[in-house]
């Protein structure tokens, strides 16, 4: 019988395997690799543990939508041409109650959402992810033994995805302890103890796939990536080293399915411990904060300013009256060290900032003017994510100042380091970055948006938003219905004609 390709192909590929394996295990002479081997059995760990990872279970309400034509069940997804959509589409067209405008709204609805967790102190404490319990109004907690217990919200961490419970158990619970993640090597076995596809406490093997990893979660990723297998309702439970001590919280999977391919992150315990403490005694998380905007430091970047190496943080901005105003950190500096350790590139700073203690005063060595300078900071409270935005507009260094270009519906700023890192922008591109497109203006009728880069207006180049308007003014003055801009993007460029409003009316910007 002939095998089909792809199957074909991986036969293939398992044989070539099995004929590589031996020269696979050569090493340079003289040294020696050895493995440990795998264990007979994780039972007997496995019995220890399981009563201490729980079943989470959180439900909100729902407002369901009603009376108006159209509203009411959802049709079930089925997979594209199934006979089966067009089916529940006609039944619950001729079931739908008959609707209009000034019918009561149907009842309410409960949402529910499963997920895992594990104790860490035996009166009744559980550590979670965040969006497991994220806008529930009623948490249950299900012990190994089936017991169901009321859960309240200590602290959660929305950033770091954390959150810490506490039930009131009539007994002492099961509790484990955290680990040194920074200890788990790559190759290590482990285990992943949770509740997939809500069926209860199971129990799974794999090994540390990989350290450091950056999935675009957060400013603080540094997961741990493992193949134990992770499902949904995995989320929040722990993964174990075989000592039985928590190394990290099951958090994330990478999968085109939606089941495990293998591909799991977990949040390391050593960060973990940290917030979950913080939980614990303010309710928050407390991390540093420097008041900065960064950008990375590419090659190019690092030879302009003599630096042999592409390394640190670049300062594109720093907050008004921010912990880096006052050490008299620039926009432009470099951090090359943080409070004694190395910053190998741009994304390790936001985490380092973050572990260190809020009020203590930290040295910091940054690259400026071709030489090294060594500056002390005293770290303040990140605050909130509304705060920080709301702060935006005190950016010192290189802000987005932002001009209205007369009748055109859209709004330019110059370049700098903040708009290239925004949009992705190339180091090397010059001209004058559209910010705002005002909908239903000229810009917007003619497909400009924001991050789009004019380099010409009338054939001239632009450096400037006072560049733009001048080049638009002459325009108008020479009585003409189109001013023709040439726009880059990143799949190139286009000359694009924007009509021009009669006299110097503003549009909606």
């Amino acid at each position: 019988m002939r095998l089909p390709r792809s199957l074909a192909l991986r036969a293939a590929l398992l044989g070539m395997a099995c004929v590589m394996v031996q020269p696979l295990v050569s090493v340079t002479p003289g040294a020696v690799a050895q493995a440990r081997s795998a264990p007979d059995s994780f039972a007997d760990l496995a019995a220890r543990l399981l009563p201490a990872v729980v079943n989470i279970s959180s439900s909100q309400v729902v407002q369901t939508k009603g009376g108006a034509p159209g509203t009411g069940p959802e049709v079930p997804t089925f997979p594209p041409g199934s006979p089966f959509e067009q089916f529940f589409k006609d039944f619950l067209n001729r079931n739908r109650p008959p609707g209009g405008r000034g019918e009561a709204p149907q009842p309410e609805r409960r949402a529910q959402s499963l997920g895992s967790g594990f104790i860490i102190d035996s009166s009744g404490l559980i550590v979670t992810n965040n969006h497991v319990i994220d806008g529930a109004d009623q948490i249950t907690v299900i012990l190994h033994d089936n017991t169901s217990l009321k859960a309240e919200l200590v602290g959660k961490d929305e950033s770091g995805d954390i959150a810490l419970l506490r039930v009131k158990p009539d007994k002492p619970l099961v509790a484990v302890p955290f680990a040194d993640s920074d200890n788990a090597r790559v190759g290590d076995w482990v285990i992943a103890i949770g509740n997939p596809f809500g069926l209860g406490g199971s129990v799974t093997a794999g090994i540390v796939s990989a350290r450091g990893r950056n999935i675009h979660q957060g400013p603080y990723d540094d997961f741990i990536q493992t193949d134990a297998a992770i499902n949904r309702g995995n989320s929040g439970g722990p993964l174990f080293n075989m000592n039985g001590e928590v190394i990290g919280i099951n958090t994330a999977i990478y999968s085109p399915s939606g089941g495990s391919i293998g591909i799991g992150f977990s949040i390391p315990s050593k960060m973990a411990k940290t917030i979950v403490a913080q939980l614990r005694d303010f309710g928050q998380p407390r991390r540093g904060w420097l008041g900065v905007k960064l950008q990375q430091v590419t090659p190019d970047l690092a030879e302009s300013l003599g630096l042999k190496e592409p390394v640190g943080a670049m300062i594109a901005g720093v907050t008004d009256g921010g912990p880096a105003e006052k050490a008299k950190v620039r926009s432009g500096d470099i951090i090359l060290k943080f409070d004694g350790q190395d910053v190998k590139e741009m994304r390790n700073l936001p985490r380092i900032v973050a572990d260190a203690e809020v009020g203590k005063e930290v040295p910091i060595v940054v690259w400026r003017d071709g030489k090294e300078v060594s500056l002390m900071a005293v770290l303040a409270q990140r605050p909130d994510d509304a705060t920080l935005a709301a702060s935006d507009s005190g950016t010192k260094g290189e802000t987005t100042r932002q001009t209205e270009v007369a009748g055109l519906g859209m709004k330019v700023a110059p370049m700098s380091a903040a708009l290239r890192d925004k949009y992705q922008l190339p180091a090397e591109q010059k001209g004058v970055v559209i910010t705002e497109v005002a909908p239903n203006g000229p810009a917007a009728e003619r497909g400009l948006k924001p991050g789009d880069v004019v380099i010409e207006v009338l054939q001239r180049e632009v450096g400037s938003p006072a560049d733009v308007q001048k080049q638009i003014d002459a325009a108008r003055k020479a009585d003409r219905k189109f001013v023709l801009m040439l726009i880059q993007r990143q799949d190139g460029t286009l000359n694009v004609p924007l009509p021009l409003a009669r006299g110097k009316d503003k549009q909606p910007g």
